[in-house]
């Protein structure tokens, strides 16, 4: 029988009975089954001196519990990270805030991008026109067109009563 052979029936009689025994480490038969399949990919290109050893499916194991190890790890890491990472809850955005996003989301989309690039985030006009592919004198016309519709906008809200405190 030739290696591949003897590595399919090595990997069929062991696959199984390899992911049964992993699936408690790691709490989960999928993630197992991924785990011994990924050992099984590290032994083939060690086919030749792994089917040499007295039991290569101990080799197998043995790797399969390293890489659960080590994705337990990497996870628990990442997780850390991740709970670092949260931002403190805000409350309610502000009358102001709500007006200022109805008034951004009636503008035509170029003039928002334009609008929002530039006083929001903070870029300069030649920032936004390398952003955008376009002109600076493009952006300007955006950004001029964009504040006026965005006074119109507000200012019917302030003469039609509302309050944006």
């Amino acid at each position: 029988m030739d290696v591949a052979g003897r590595f399919e029936d090595f990997y069929a009689a062991n696959f199984h009975q390899l992911a049964v025994q992993l699936t408690p480490y790691v709490g989960d038969l999928a993630e197992a089954q991924d785990v011994v399949q990924e050992a099984f990919c590290r032994a083939w290109p060690r086919w030749d001196k792994l089917s040499g050893y007295d039991d290569p499916a101990g080799w197998v194991r043995r790797v399969a519990w390293n890489i659960a190890t080590s994705r337990w790890r990497r996870m628990r890491t990442a997780l850390s990270f991740a709970r670092r990472q949260r931002l403190e809850t805000v409350g309610e955005p502000s009358s102001d805030r709500v007006a200022l996003d109805r008034a951004l989301a009636g503008l035509p989309p170029r003039h928002r991008r334009a609008v929002i690039l530039h006083y929001l985030v903070g870029l300069t006009v030649a920032e936004i026109a390398a952003d955008c592919d376009v002109s600076v004198g493009t952006v300007k016309s955006w950004l001029h067109r964009g504040r006026a519709a965005l006074h119109a906008r507000l200012s019917a809200g302030d003469e039609a009563g509302v309050s944006y405190e």
